[in-house]
């Protein structure tokens, strides 16, 4: 009996030692100093600054013939019009795990809180720009149920048509700037207008007007619509249409700007300007620009170390060696590898669009022309979201096609407005990329600025050309608008391992993992797309 009672004792005394010991655990463990919750503001910067276009440097830049590499192996993609599985999801795995993932918690977290309405809006405008990048990168993807593996534990989200997709984003734009309201919270931790509602007001009603111009073929009337509620009967309240009010993404040593990272680093000598890109602003007769006037923005983006014989040759006397003279300037021929691409001598040779320098090559790739990492291209250097070139370009186009009331004569100063913003937007990658008033006003009041008439055949050539131009660096877009209206008018990529002969890349195949995590949806996905999951494929609204 006695044995019994002690180890009864024994127990309680166990018992009661432990309890103690849980009444204070928690307390103990607890952080004194460190924060134990996060303000979703900084959870929506890490969407806002993911959504930055970095991932666009192998298949996007190459796509539209901007940026090239020569090289195979882990930068082959656009360039040689291929299929990387190592490159193709970038987009997806960016956009759903950085950005939908974030924006995703923080509507989550701010939907039902009144005094949070303006982050949550602010959420659903981000969120709505990364699914319109992911549908016009892949066609059908996951919409409604996507991002909520954590919220919702659905971790098999099916796929929906970019047909009914787009009405949704569209959806989400028009009631997300409605909702943004002057008199509510003031987010001024955002990391994109510090949470200026009427500039988020401006951003989002200028996505509206990019959703509604991708549905000119697919669409018209629904375009037409969409721009009508974008413009609300005042551009200049409404839209981003100065530099002021561009959706910038800013970048420092610690959130660096993607492509700086790269050219400044290992790959340094592996990227360059394509020759129909140089062509085009150097002003190259029969060039696709079809202009001989040099575009002064060809100073402000490239460099050529005409004597370099390696990427040791560039960096030579702190790059003091390049020249930044468009007459000095030549592009790597599309499609060429890395012993085709190759050219002899400090100097090159003007050639056509294709053509072979006529001088013997003998294995100095080096010295074509590049974009600036000193200036256009630092790690610091801001990339942009949407810009005021960008959205009073398609605004001409807008009124060439006779939307929302517009007429010619608007078609013609948004024409204007949209180069003139674009030549003004280079200082603000660095003041050495700046382009001199008197150069702009000489080229803009040219033939170069002028819409020829009223015929939407003849103005769609020079705008799509100055849209091509003002997306440099925005390869998402520049894609997209190269596949809608087919202009600048390039040729395809010649290279003969393309995998779409005489073609274009429409969009990039699924990726490989979801095909393996998501087999039902996926596969289902691709039986709708009205073809194979291919890079030929095209979308919904570019058929």
């Amino acid at each position: 009996m006695k044995k019994i009672v002690n180890i009864l004792f024994l127990a309680l005394s166990f018992t009661l030692i432990t309890t103690a010991c849980d009444e204070g655990f928690d307390e103990l463990n607890r952080s004194k100093s460190g924060a134990i919750s996060l303000d979703p503001v900084f959870i929506l910067n890490n969407a806002i600054i993911a959504s930055s276009p970095n991932n666009s440097l192998v298949y996007e830049e190459a796509i539209v013939q901007q940026w090239f590499s020569t090289n195979t192996g882990v930068l082959e993609g656009g360039n040689f019009n291929t299929v990387n599985v190592n490159n193709t999801p970038l987009n997806w795995n960016n956009f759903y795990q950085n950005v939908i993932k974030y924006t995703n918690d923080v509507i989550v977290r701010t939907k039902s809180d009144a005094n949070r309405a303006n982050l949550y809006n602010m959420a659903r405008i981000i969120q709505a720009n990364a699914f319109m990048i992911i549908t016009d990168t892949y066609g059908d993807i996951p919409y409604t149920e996507a991002g909520g593996g954590y919220t919702t534990q659905n971790f098999f989200p099916k796929y929906e048509t970019q047909q009914s997709i787009y009405p949704k984003i569209i959806d989400e734009l028009t009631q997300a700037v409605a909702a943004l309201g002057v008199a509510g919270k003031v987010e001024t931790g955002d990391a994109l207008f510090a949470g200026n509602v009427v500039k988020w007001k401006k951003f989002g009603n200028s996505l509206l007007l990019r959703a509604g111009m991708r549905l000119t073929k697919a669409d018209p009337a629904k375009a037409l619509a969409t721009v009508t509620a974008a413009i609300g009967g005042n551009v200049a309240n409404n839209l981003i249409v100065v530099n002021a009010d561009n959706a910038i993404i800013r970048h420092d040593a610690n959130f660096v700007n993607g492509f700086g990272n790269t050219v400044n680093g290992g790959e340094a000598a592996n990227f360059y300007l394509a020759q129909p890109f140089v062509d085009a602003l150097k002003g190259t007769v029969g060039n696709v620009g079809n202009t001989t006037v040099i575009d002064p923005r060809l100073a402000a983006i490239a460099i050529r170390y005409g004597g370099a014989r390696s990427g040791g040759d560039q960096t030579a006397n702190g790059f003091a060696n390049g020249s930044k003279n468009p007459a000095d300037q030549f592009g790597t021929p599309i499609g060429s590898t890395d012993g085709e691409a190759d050219i002899s001598g400090a100097t090159l040779p003007p050639g056509g669009m294709y053509g072979t320098p006529a001088a013997p090559r003998t294995g100095n790739r080096f010295c074509y022309s590049q974009v600036d990492r000193n200036r256009m291209v630092k790690r610091t250097s801001p990339l942009f979201l949407v810009s005021a070139a960008q959205t009073n370009l398609l605004l001409a186009e807008a009124a060439m096609r006779g939307f929302s009331g517009l007429t010619f004569a608007d078609a013609a100063t948004y024409f204007k407005a949209g180069i003139i913003t674009h030549m003004d937007q280079m200082e603000l990658f660095d003041p050495g990329s700046k382009v001199a008033t008197a150069d702009r006003d000489t080229y803009v009041n040219g033939a170069e600025g002028t819409l020829l008439n009223g015929s939407l055949a003849t103005a769609l050539p020079q705008i799509g050309y100055q849209y091509w131009v003002a997306s440099f660096l925005s390869g998402h877009e520049a894609w997209a608008s190269l596949r809608r209206i087919n202009y600048p008018a390039l040729a395809p990529n010649p290279n003969p391992g393309s995998q779409v002969p005489g073609a274009f890349i429409q969009r990039l195949p699924y990726p490989d993992a979801e095909k393996i995590v998501n087999t039902a949806n996926v596969t289902n996905a691709i039986s709708t797309l009205g073809g194979p999951d291919a890079l030929g494929t095209k979308v919904w609204w570019a058929k």
